[in-house]
């Protein structure tokens, strides 16, 4: 698989994403939503911040048991309660993502939203990735 992340100069400086991901390669993975969700379906931390690291930890999850790797992911949309919130713990919520998923970007968005599947949750993350 080859990825080939595109920050053009014309754009606002990526922090945390990247503009374009252009991936080859034979496997597509598609994510789906994940949550602060434990091995017992509760959502567990009360925080932003904690649950966007066991959300992320889930998303990775899943992306390892089908054979990939956090640099495979290419897109990945971020769910959040509170836009304002998740802009005010961005570089805590960054620091998570970068412990845990390295620092190679994949194209990213974040969408404010009315309300998740399971009340208690403040953010979902779902995505895809591209394998050899």
């Amino acid at each position: 698989m080859s990825v080939e992340r595109v920050n053009p100069a014309g754009l606002s400086p990526p922090s945390g994403f990247s503009h374009a991901v252009v991936a080859t390669g034979s496997r597509l993975v598609f994510l789906a939503g994940q949550t602060a969700l434990d091995a017992d379906g509760k959502v567990v931390g009360d925080t932003l911040p904690e649950q966007f690291e066991r959300a992320l930890g889930n998303l990775l999850a899943a992306l390892h048991a089908a054979g990939g790797a956090p640099a495979d992911l290419v897109r990945v949309t971020v769910y959040v309660m509170d836009v304002a919130e998740y802009r005010a713990q961005a570089p805590q919520l960054g620091a998570v993502w970068g412990r845990l998923a390295g620092r190679d970007y994949p194209a990213m968005a974040v969408v404010g939203i009315v309300r998740l599947w399971d009340e208690r949750a403040l953010v979902e993350l779902d995505g895809f990735a591209v394998l050899p």
